[in-house]
């Protein structure tokens, strides 16, 4: 994609977003953008029942699915990067496999050699190695079917009769209701009107360290999902650093101790920095494997080079608050085959490192703090290169991929913008925001909403 072009998008955005606090502020003064919304205090939960679990995820007994499955499983992608099919085990399971089937080996065969690629989106916050993701499996007669989105699951449950299949809902729609022992469980009630209301409490995840949020649901008979109320329950998460791209085999880190958000911020920001540089030295050997140009090539050498000095950078600023960063983590992965680049580079790259550069130019415009400004001037135009060679690399693959191929890399697009969404409404440390230039999560949702509208519909 040519670098004007995604300059052009950004100005945009950011001429667009400038009214934003304005607009919210209306006649009686802008709030505190850095501070989370005031916890209206515990929810009523005498009416609400637990949330039945199993390993994890929603108990799937009593499901009224018409016409009835043999089986309906939940299982789970332990390890995204892995070869196709491999690392997927069973949470739970109601029914018997294959009962139906006229060939039943057939069948086995066919559920056992499963490929699937992304789960439910949310949950887990990332598309890292190591990290969990579910999706839903059925067989009825010889026809093995899996839902990977809420809209498959809705569709599979049809009216939602009880509360267990409106907490299955809202399990594929991304929020958390099982398996945290740090968090609430979730809660769900059956409303007089055939409405019911769930209560789930997670945090958008940036490598596993977040703060816990509570979010309200409304879900109706027709499978209609409406998040009523999101509450932050403590202060707020260490923060998400969205620039770079994340590389596949990445190992959580704790940054240590740090008061200063500014350190642990910007202690975070070195590390993922210096972790994209193992994910374009990578990306360069998986292009020339699969024959891309070598240009191409090329750029995915210089965008390592840049990630280098982008390191380098952050960690004088982290030094500078006070915070030593962590050494980055990667575990060795083979080479990956042609469809499973891509679909990282659709989340990593057309998503992820495209929203990154955007919010580099917004801390090179706001940033208080002028090392930081200055910083970011640089980071801004490196990263926005960056993204521009994410879209080549989805261009040049275009002719390439089968049409289910291209159905799966814009679900994954889509996914990875829900996930996205879901992160930068968590609001930063208002000094934080301020010093180094970073969005209130009303303006972070007006710049997705412009790149959602010129790039990613």
């Amino acid at each position: 994609m040519n670098r004007v072009r995604l300059r052009r998008l950004f100005s945009h955005a950011l001429r667009t977003t400038l009214a934003t606090p304005l607009l919210l502020a209306g006649c009686q003064g802008a709030p505190d953008e850095g501070a989370p919304a005031p916890d209206p205090g515990p929810v009523d939960l005498s009416q609400y029942s637990e949330v039945e679990c199993a390993n994890g995820a929603p108990v799937i007994a009593g499901l009224t699915i018409e016409p009835a499955p043999d089986v309906i499983q939940i299982r789970t992608l332990l390890e995204m990067g892995m070869p196709p099919g491999s690392g997927i085990q069973r949470r739970s399971s109601e029914g018997v496999e294959c009962a139906t089937a006229t060939d039943l080996q057939a069948c086995r065969d066919q559920l056992d050699s499963l490929t699937v690629f992304r789960g439910f989106p949310g949950i887990c916050g990332n598309f890292m190695g190591g990290c969990d993701q579910d999706f839903m499996v059925t067989t009825r007669g010889n026809e093995v079917s899996a839902y990977t989105t809420a809209q498959a699951v809705a569709t599979l449950l049809g009216h939602i009769d009880n509360p267990r299949e409106a907490a299955i809902l809202a399990y594929a729609s991304g929020y958390a209701l099982c398996g945290h022992p740090a968090l609430e469980p979730g809660k769900v009630r059956a409303l007089p009107d055939g409405t019911f209301s769930i209560i789930s409490t997670h945090a958008s995840d940036c490598d596993t360290k977040v703060g816990p949020t509570r979010y309200e649901l409304s879900i109706t008979a027709s499978g209609a999902l409406t998040e009523t109320r999101r509450v932050a329950v403590t202060g707020p998460p260490p923060e998400c650093v969205a620039i770079g791209r994340r590389s596949v085999g990445l190992q959580a880190a704790d940054a240590g101790a740090c008061e200063d958000a500014r350190g642990h911020y910007f202690a975070d920001a070195a590390r993922l920095e210096a972790v994209s540089i193992h994910a374009f030295l990578r990306l360069r050997e998986e292009l020339a494997l699969h024959g891309a140009s070598q240009a191409l090539q090329d750029a995915a050498l210089t965008s390592a080079l840049d990630e280098v000095r982008h390191a380098e950078v952050t960690t004088r600023l982290a030094l500078r608050y006070g915070t030593t960063p962590p050494p980055p983590s990667v575990a060795p992965l083979p080479l990956r085959p042609l469809h499973e680049v891509l679909l990282d580079n659709t989340v990593e790259g057309c998503v992820r490192e495209t929203y990154g550069a955007l919010l580099a130019h917004h801390q090179a415009l706001h940033a208080r703090d002028p090392e930081v400004r200055e910083a970011m001037v640089r980071i801004a135009e490196d990263e926005t290169r960056h993204a521009a060679l994410s879209w080549d690399i989805d261009a040049w693959a275009e002719s390439r991929l089968s049409p289910g191929e291209r159905s799966a890399l814009q679900e994954a697009r889509r996914q990875a913008v829900a996930v996205l969404r879901s992160e930068v409404a968590v609001p930063f440390d208002a000094e934080l925001r301020v010093d180094a230039g970073l969005p209130s999560p009303e303006v972070a949702a007006a710049l997705l909403d412009s790149l959602e509208q010129g790039l990613w519909a």
